[in-house]
């Protein structure tokens, strides 16, 4: 997989034939960075993060000359300035990534009316609707691209293919600035020599079960028995990983989409450094808010953090799904995933979680590829159980352990996000 520093680009040849690359992965490169360095051009070939200016903040962006160094989104600032001690620190402005990217997804518009949007900076393209208007999927990512930059002065890179999973690994791969497209009879070729953690929903639990066992590649994933691969890692993460292994992925781009989101939050009566009280209440927060969810019917997509630490500094920071979920143990894990990642906490006032990009729930969708079938199993079991005997007869055994949050009794509960009635 591309380390996302650029040393491992690979774009395509003008002459490729991109008719059967329909779906288009548009990632804007180094975006938070990228439109700081609009206002300050003199430090684009300078490493520069994107971060508050206290030692105490988290990389929000870095440009590529500071991913040369291992630095990243998501770590500490000081951790960073020891990686690269001549990153230059530019302060975020997050009302002006919300005007540019109000303009890019307006050009994505203008290509073609199914657009799906994974988050400020990125999102699926079907294009192939534009060939009688305006020419095969590589012109128009080369058209998006120059809009791209002739409108906005920034750069993005585009990844063109048959199916969502593999776009989205060949926009990584023609960073910065690139289009890489992959047609649909060189997909394996593409896939197998990439290692597993390539994989969507591999995260490091699952790339060390794999591992153990020799299966070091995607191609060792789609040349393993499937059922050998299901003991591995579980019956439907194995159905899943082996048919992306293959090649075979039959999600299609969604445009359908909710403005709103829902959450929950807790103010702490005393600031806490607890690390297991802070993943309980995390865990209490997923599985409220995935009982919203089920109760409206809707799933989500992108997981959302929102931590204020004891001087009032305040971070969101999220993750966007594979697939959209309204199961809880999904959400805690993609939360708890967001918390650890931001390294050591100061002692934190305020936690909260929260889903964004809902949709009606489709379970249909859902059933492609059900990493959580278990889970979902055990939650509607749960929600049963509360239809007929009331909240709280049946909840998971680790919430046992505490009646409430350690919390502010009257902003216990308080539910800021609500999905539409």
């Amino acid at each position: 997989m591309s380390r996302q520093d650029g040393r491992d680009r690979q774009v395509s040849a003008d002459s490729v034939d991109s008719s059967t690359a329909t779906i288009l992965h548009v990632d804007l490169d180094a975006f938070f960075a990228s439109v700081e360095l609009l206002d300050r051009p003199e430090l684009a070939h300078l490493p520069v993060v994107v971060a508050g200016k206290s030692l105490r903040s988290v990389v929000t962006a870095a440009n590529y000359p500071a991913r040369k160094y291992g630095v990243r989104s998501a770590i500490p600032l000081s951790q960073a300035l020891r990686l690269c001690p001549k990153a230059i620190v530019l302060e975020p402005h997050f009302e002006k990534y919300r005007y540019f990217s109000k303009q890019v997804m307006e050009i994505f518009d203008d290509v073609t009316p199914l657009v799906e949007r994974l988050g400020i900076d990125e999102a699926f393209l079907d294009v192939s609707g534009a060939k009688g208007l305006l020419g095969s999927p590589a012109e128009v990512a080369t058209l998006i691209r120059r809009r791209v930059h002739e409108e906005t002065r920034l750069s993005c890179s585009v990844g063109a293919a048959s199916t969502k999973f593999v776009a989205k690994l060949a926009s990584g791969r023609a960073k910065p600035d690139g289009l890489l497209v992959v047609p649909a009879d060189q997909t394996l070729s593409f896939l197998h020599p990439l290692p597993v953690g390539a994989l969507w929903g591999v995260g490091a639990i699952t790339e060390d079960a794999l591992t153990r066992r020799g299966l070091r590649t995607i191609g060792d994933i789609a040349r393993s028995p499937l059922s050998a691969l299901q003991r591995a890692v579980g019956e439907a993460t194995g159905q899943r990983l082996h048919d992306l292994a293959n090649g075979r992925d039959p999600r299609s781009v969604t445009t359908a989409s909710v403005e709103k989101s829902v959450g929950h939050e807790v103010t702490f009566e005393v600031d806490t450094i607890d690390a297991d009280a802070l993943r309980l209440e995390l865990l209490r927060q997923a599985n409220a808010v995935a009982v919203r969810l089920r109760t409206a019917g809707w799933v989500g997509r992108t997981v959302v953090l929102k931590l204020r630490y004891d001087d009032f500094t305040t971070i969101t920071r999220s993750r966007t799904l594979a697939e959209s979920t309204d199961v809880g143990r999904r959400i805690f894990e993609e939360v708890r995933g967001i918390y650890e990642a931001l390294g050591r906490h100061n002692p934190v006032r305020l936690i909260g979680v929260r889903m964004e990009q809902l949709t009606e729930g489709d379970g249909q969708q859902l059933g492609l590829w059900d990493a959580d079938e278990s889970w979902r199993e055990a939650e509607d079991t749960i929600d049963a159980v509360t239809a007929r005997f009331g909240r709280g007869m049946l909840r998971p055994a680790s919430l046992l352990k505490v009646d409430a949050p350690r919390g502010d009794a009257q902003n216990a509960h308080r539910i800021d996000y609500e999905p539409p009635a």
